[in-house]
Parts: C-alpha cells; sequence; structure tokens
C-alpha cells in the first residue's frame, strides 16, 4: 500500500498576515530608531552649544579677574651702586629731572641671566614715555630699609640700562621689580578717549599669566555672529586686523531684551591731580543659538549665559590703594596702550 504525504504549505492569508504583522513590527521599530537619532541629535547639538559658550565665558572670566596686573617675564637687578641721585630732591612730575642710569640685568628663577624669554626682552616689559602726557611704570627696589617706589623715565633694551630718580642709596644686585596694577587695566567706558563699549570690551596687563603685558579686545558681534578674541602685545606698533582665526565663539545673537554683552560698575578718584575712572566690576552676557535646527522643534535652541559681578582683582586693589592715598601703587596707562584703543 502506498502512502502519501501533503505537501501544503501556508494559506495566501496566512502569508498576508505574517507580512503584515512583519510590517507592523519593522515600522514601530525604526520609528523608535528614527526618534532615538532625532533626540541624540539635539542632546548633541545642545550639548556643543553649552560647550563653547561655557568655554568662552571661563575665559573671559579668568582674563577679567587678571586684568591689570603688573608684571616681568624675568627679575631685574642693579649692576651697580646708585644714588641717592645728584641734585635730589626727586621731581615727582618728571621723574628723569634729575636722574641716574644704571645697567641692570634680567635673571630667571634659577638665577641664570638672560637676556630673552621666549624670544622677548624682559626689559619691554619696562615703560617710559615722556612727553605732554607722560606714562612711566612705577617700581619697587627691594632692600629692606632702603627700599622705595621710583618712576622710570627711560629704558634701553639694547643697553640694558634704566633712567630714574633714586631718594635713597642702593648696592649692586638690589632688586626692582613693578608694584601696585593699572588703574586702566580694563579700559573704562567713560573718561578715556575709544574706551570700552557694550559690544567690545578691552583690557591689558599680564593677562595670561607668564610675565609678558599683553592688549585684550573682545568683540560682541551679533550680525556676523562671532565673538571674537584679539590678542597682541602691550606695545604691539599697529593692531592686527580681526578675523576668522580670533573666532573665539560662534553663532552668537542678540540678548535677550537687548541687554548689552558687556557692562560696566566705574567709580571716579583722583589721582596725582587726574581723575581717573576705575573699573571695579564687569557683567558679561551672550546667547548663542546651536548650529543646527532641532529635528524635533524644527527650531534653532539657544542659551544665554551671564556673569553678573567678575571683578577685575588687580584693577580693585589699585582701587583701594589710591582710596588710601598710595597713589604711588597706581601704574599710568602705557602710551603704547592708548595707540592701540582705536
Amino acid at each position: 500500500m502506498i502512502s502519501t504525504r501533503s505537501e501544503s504549505g501556508f494559506s495566501l492569508i496566512e502569508l498576508l498576515v505574517a507580512i503584515t504583522l512583519l510590517l507592523v513590527v519593522s515600522s514601530i521599530v525604526t520609528s523608535a530608531l528614527m526618534q532615538m537619532t532625532q533626540s541624540q541629535t539635539t542632546i548633541w547639538n545642545r550639548t556643543e552649544m553649552h560647550s563653547g559658550i561655557r568655554g568662552a565665558t571661563e575665559l573671559l572670566q579668568q582674563e577679567v579677574g587678571q586684568a591689570g596686573r603688573a608684571a616681568l617675564s624675568a627679575t631685574v637687578s642693579l649692576l651697580a651702586p646708585v644714588g641717592p641721585t645728584a641734585g635730589g630732591p626727586c621731581n615727582p612730575d618728571t621723574p628723569t629731572a634729575p636722574g641716574d642710569t644704571v645697567a641692570v640685568v634680567s635673571k630667571d628663577d634659577k638665577g641664570n641671566v638672560v637676556t630673552s624669554v621666549n624670544g622677548i626682552n624682559p626689559l619691554s616689559g619696562i615703560f617710559a614715555q615722556a612727553g605732554a602726557n607722560p606714562s612711566y611704570m612705577l617700581m619697587a627696589t627691594l632692600d629692606g630699609d632702603n627700599q622705595e617706589v621710583v618712576k622710570i623715565g627711560a629704558v634701553d633694551q639694547v643697553a640694558s640700562t634704566i633712567t630714574a630718580c633714586f631718594a635713597n642709596p642702593h648696592l649692586a644686585g638690589t632688586v626692582l621689580m613693578p608694584i601696585g596694577a593699572f588703574a586702566t587695566g580694563i579700559v573704562p567706558n567713560v573718561g578715556i578717549a575709544n574706551g570700552s563699549t557694550a559690544t567690545v570690551l578691552k583690557l591689558y596687563g599680564d593677562i595670561i599669566g607668564d610675565g609678558n603685558m599683553v592688549y585684550v579686545e573682545y568683540t560682541c558681534d551679533t550680525v556676523n555672529h562671532n565673538l571674537y578674541r584679539n590678542v597682541m602685545r602691550y606695545d604691539a606698533v599697529a593692531k592686527p586686523a580681526v578675523t576668522n582665526a580670533q573666532i573665539l565663539l560662534s553663532n552668537i545673537i542678540d540678548n535677550p531684551g537687548g541687554t548689552d554683552c558687556f557692562t560696566y560698575q566705574t567709580t571716579k578718584l583722583n589721582v596725582q591731580g587726574i581723575d581717573v575712572y576705575f573699573v571695579l566690576d564687569v557683567a558679561v552676557t551672550l546667547t548663542v543659538q546651536t548650529q543646527q535646527l532641532d529635528p524635533i522643534t524644527k527650531q534653532y535652541q539657544t542659551e544665554t549665559k551671564a556673569l553678573l559681578n567678575v571683578s577685575p582683582r588687580n584693577v580693585f586693589t589699585a582701587w583701594e590703594m589710591a582710596s588710601l592715598d598710595f597713589t604711588d601703587h597706581v601704574q599710568s596707562t602705557p602710551v603704547s596702550v592708548t595707540a592701540l584703543l582705536p
């Protein structure tokens, strides 16, 4: 007897039901994957935006706090005894009349003689400019009972000499160091030509903390949507043009309510017969948006970061000293910095 096996398979209806179920499951999985991808894009856009504005405001906070610091990249000391200057007493208004010219030497922290630090002469940090509006660095001699503050009337980087009027005698090897701070380390928005503005923050001093004084401009450009940081030596011959290389933060937009990017709390004191404006606090407000549209809301995400009370500690110290009539602790604005303001 011959047996037969049934070779029948799924019916057409069963096949259609199975395919339909497979398509439904696939659609659910695909939809979940797309939602996950969109969520990840949203998170990435916001993380990138937050990271950028946080980095920019942290740098601003650090450099505003450092503004106004007077420093040299090496220790400067006398090579020969000097003073008291013949023809004294010293004229506080004219530091070079009378004055002694004395050789100095620069040494690193190990006591080795150096003529340059990172290719820059350490004496380049000492400034002296005669004329109708003179500027000069104030330096203290560190020699105990003979210690005094002198105004540098001239400096010769090639010959390694300085000129100043000394009221006390000082031995060879006496260290001279900058004293006090710059009153205009944060260039005020009032009382000075071409000062800081609501969109341009101007500051100078040993900003980076390496002993070299620099001039820095932060420009908040909401038209081109960039925050620029333009940094140069404080005695630069000319201010370099702002380029894309100076972009610190991109995609910035106008602040809500039209709030300025930079606002200043200033106070005025009379220092040696001149009204000087001290910036004691800087407020920074920046608003940025994501580079790409949010895939879920179809809009740009935005974030506003505000630093309301950033105090330039060195400028604040200069203001405190001036308030106590210690005006020999207030450094004058270098002429080279004034030339870079426009």
